[in-house]
């Protein structure tokens, strides 16, 4: 009798086991994983965003390019705020990008060479704080990424002179007007024309030598 009573308790036993695990096996089945995002933003300011959205658009991994302004005290501003210097907004591009092509720190390198990080309120032949140079992160791990990339730079910058670059949060971003937008794209020979009076080019060479993304 009690081996049969204890046959009995181990069956029991064996059951609720069995249950439990199946009971798990449907939880999990039920519970959605947690996949890879498959955008990110990422947000720099580098003098004329038609140049900075022109540039950015070759990089594989880039959905998108967007023109606009940041950092400023006024809510929507116009073109001819921003550029009147009373905003205190900087012209930047925020780009939208897959993370599983194309890194942050991909970005960040990207952007160093194809921009001048010594030039104080300017870029180019642009002048004024709308120009300034500036990285704008998206949450703290973007923030961290790009102190550490400036860093980095500092060390082993090919030029002599001090960054002057300013990295922070990104605040709102206002898109610019239509007619920004893809610049380079509706007006190729007034973009090459401006670009190459401005010395961009030029610039990038004589700062970066070799090492100027292309």
């Amino acid at each position: 009798m009690k081996s049969i009573l204890a046959f009995a308790q181990k069956f029991r036993l064996a059951a609720v086991l069995v249950g439990v695990f199946a009971l798990g096996t449907a939880l999990h089945a039920q519970t959605p994983s947690v996949a890879a995002p498959t955008t990110a933003k990422a947000t720099f300011a580098g003098g004329c965003f038609w140049c900075v959205e022109a540039d950015f658009d070759k990089i594989d991994g880039v959905i998108s390019t967007t023109s606009g302004y940041i950092g400023g005290t006024v809510a929507n501003p116009t073109y001819e705020q921003v550029s009147a210097k009373s905003t205190g907004h900087a012209e930047a591009v925020e780009i939208v990008y897959d993370p599983r092509k194309v890194t942050y720190d991909r970005l960040l390198e990207y952007f160093w060479r194809t921009t001048d990080p010594t030039a104080k309120d300017r870029q180019f032949c642009d002048a004024g704080t709308p120009y300034r140079h500036a990285i704008f992160a998206h949450g703290a791990a973007q923030l961290a990424a790009a102190k550490a990339s400036l860093a980095a730079l500092e060390k082993s910058k090919p030029f002599k002179e001090p960054i002057v670059t300013e990295v922070m949060l990104a605040p709102t971003f206002y898109p610019a007007e239509d007619y920004h937008q893809d610049y380079y794209k509706k007006n190729p020979v007034r973009y090459k024309y401006y670009r190459t009076g401005c010395g961009r080019d030029a610039r990038l060479k004589q700062l970066w030598g070799d090492l100027a993304a292309k």
